[in-house]
């Protein structure tokens, strides 16, 4: 039997659990609901192995699948169709694999919750939407995809949602989010407008040979995708929604916003990636926005207090170097990327969530310290999923931003040199959390241990972060301009500064957070500290600057308007057609001399108007 075949059950299979979960749940035990969540994400990893091996061992050739037809329209035909190719799979292992373990952690950390049954429904609900993204062949399709991602992530952000502010932060999250997912819409009308079709490869194959490199046409188009995946993605201007939507449990910050969901503009971009082409000062756009992105948020991780909203902000920063990647056309080292970001990020929420869930649901790392040893397991974790985030040398994170600076060194030493600058911040929070948190004295007593679900999970995805960077899916057929290596060679110094960057971050963080020399404990004495500080830990005041420019307008607009002009125009309207029929039905008297007086005078009236010259 061709596994191939079996493509469908990919995301069919979390999408049942979910019915089976979402109507029934509650009717089960505990130990059921986490078979029936774990297992149809866990059957779907091993197809997605099984289809993975005999694809690679293969001739890499793109597959499709086409089930039936979703809509046709005239000239408008969007089949039920998945298309396989490297960069797809890529992403399957991601969320199927990365998933499954988030899964199974998720077994012992939500096990006391009332929701439980919700839980998982919902979580297989995103993973069923994530796969229909990736393996999407047409944009209608992953439309769908993106959109049920989009919702998802509302459910599971408020998920406790009897907290308000649980609430307002999935709300926020969702209307930021909806921002970008417009632009979109609006460019598929476009492509599809010019194009005449959805299917991904035909469409980019026809604007490659219809439309002239820097023309409106494909800048526009472009401009517009891009506006969804910056939503998406939490970069620049609308990044502020993904620290909040750490109110959601932690496996939720290690699936959807490390691992999966946030990725999803990533791979958009590389997915259309020679409509990009074709919009160089679009293409420029996305790097410049992924470098300031990702100097923001990392100045913000700096001055954080809460363990989630550091690693919301550590993602929101490494996803402004995938951004860079794509940006300077080095589309695999991008994917490479997000390869490793999904196995060291998601094993530090889910170390995060270790302690949080040891701690009595704390999250501040200042009321934490010392758990070295009371907690090893997570504190190996930390310490790799640190240095793997940081870059630091033979860890997953090195391999793939190492590759990442040589290629922007390529296009813009600026833009290498802002890369290497937040190497160095990232060195410096990465490891002020593991020292802060793990080292020191112990300050409070463990309320409890992680279980076996969790620590298995935190094993596993230990293994991942540290050896993850020697995985090389073969991109090369997905982006052939990209598998000459010397596209990427740069000189012996460049890369000398781009290993060393992160390791000064490290020594920095040392004398700050570990040893607490007298002249590191002055430093926050200077008067210009604390004001910096206060910038920073608000994320530059990007919320205040949006609620003076749009909230409050628009609430002032909205007390102005409370009676609503629009509905005056429609109440005015049903005011005077009342007012005619009360007057045409005053002439309605029954007096019979009445209504012949009026037909005489009609008539003399028409008589005159005829007989007029």
């Amino acid at each position: 039997m061709n596994p191939l075949e079996l493509l469908a059950c990919i995301p069919l299979l979390p999408f049942l659990g979910f019915l089976i979960l979402g109507l029934a749940g509650n009717r089960f035990s505990k130990v059921v609901i986490a078979w029936i969540g774990i297992g149809s994400v866990g059957i779907s990893a091993i197809l997605v192995a099984w289809i993975g091996f005999e694809f690679l061992n293969g001739s890499l050739q793109p597959y499709r699948l086409v089930l039936g037809s979703w809509m046709e329209i005239d000239a408008m035909s969007v089949p039920f169709g998945f298309y396989l190719d490297a960069l797809t799979m890529t992403m399957l292992f991601v969320v199927t694999g990365v998933g499954f373990l988030i899964h199974v952690y998720a077994v012992g950390f939500m096990h006391s919750d009332p929701g439980y049954a919700r839980f998982f429904a919902y979580l297989n609900l995103f993973v069923a939407a994530m796969l229909v993204l990736v393996l999407a062949d047409n944009l209608v399709l992953l439309y769908l995809g993106w959109e049920g991602v989009g919702l998802c992530s509302y459910l599971l952000i408020g998920f406790w949602y009897a907290d308000p502010g649980n609430g307002y932060a999935a709300r926020k999250a969702f209307v930021m989010t909806r921002i970008g997912d417009t632009a979109m819409a609006i460019g598929l009308f476009l492509l599809f407008s010019q194009l005449h079709t959805f299917d991904i490869q035909s469409l980019m194959h026809r604007a490659v040979m219809q439309w002239p490199a820097g023309s409106l046409l494909p800048v526009t188009a472009a401009a517009l995708l891009l506006g969804g995946a910056l939503g998406k993605s939490a970069q620049l201007p609308l990044q502020t929604w993904l620290p909040d939507a750490m109110a959601g449990p932690t496996p939720v910050s290690a699936l959807i916003h490390a691992a999966t969901m946030v990725t999803a503009g990533v791979y958009l971009i590389a997915r259309t990636h020679d409509l990009f082409m074709l919009a160089p000062t679009v293409q420029f756009a996305v790097a410049l926005i992924g470098t300031c992105t990702l100097l923001i948020a990392g100045c913000s991780a700096l001055a954080q207090s809460d363990i989630k909203r550091i690693l919301a902000y550590s993602t929101i920063s490494q996803i402004g170097y995938m951004f860079l990647a794509l940006g300077v056309g080095a589309w695999s080292s991008a994917i490479f990327h997000l390869l490793t970001h999904a196995f060291f990020k998601a094993l530090l929420f889910l170390a995060a969530g270790a302690v949080i869930f040891c701690f009595h649901q704390e999250h501040n790392i200042f009321k934490m310290g010392g758990l070295r040893k009371a907690l090893p397991l997570t504190f190996w974790s930390f310490m790799i999923g640190g240095a793997a985030l940081s870059g630091l040398p033979f860890t997953s994170g090195f391999y793939s931003k190492h590759q990442i600076l040589q290629a922007a060194f390529q296009v813009s030493p600026m833009l290498w040199a802002a890369g290497c600058l937040g190497a160095l911040l990232t060195g410096i929070y990465s490891f002020r959390l593991v020292f802060v948190v793990f080292f020191g004295s112990q300050v409070q007593t463990l309320a409890r241990k992680p279980g076996w679900c969790m620590n298995t999970a935190l094993l596993l995805l230990s293994i991942l972060a540290l050896f993850g960077g020697l995985l090389q899916v073969p991109l090369d057929s997905v982006f052939p301009l990209l598998s000459n290596p010397d596209t990427v060679s740069t000189a012996g110094l460049v890369s000398v500064i781009t290993i060393v960057a992160p390791i000064l971050g490290l020594l920095i963080a040392v004398p700050f957070y570990l040893t607490g020399t007298s002249y590191t404990q002055g430093f926050a004495t200077y008067r210009w500290v604390k004001p910096m500080k206060q910038f920073f830990y608000s994320g530059w005041r990007f919320d205040t600057l949006y609620d003076h420019l749009l909230l409050r307008p628009f609430k002032t607009i909205s007390k102005l308007n409370k009676n609503d002009a629009v509905d005056g125009l429609f109440v005015g309207i049903a005011w005077l057609s009342l007012s005619l029929h009360r007057l045409a039905s005053a002439t309605q008297t029954g007096r019979v001399r009445w209504y012949a007086g009026s037909l005489a005078v009609g008539v003399a009236v028409l008589l005159a108007i005829g007989l007029a010259p």
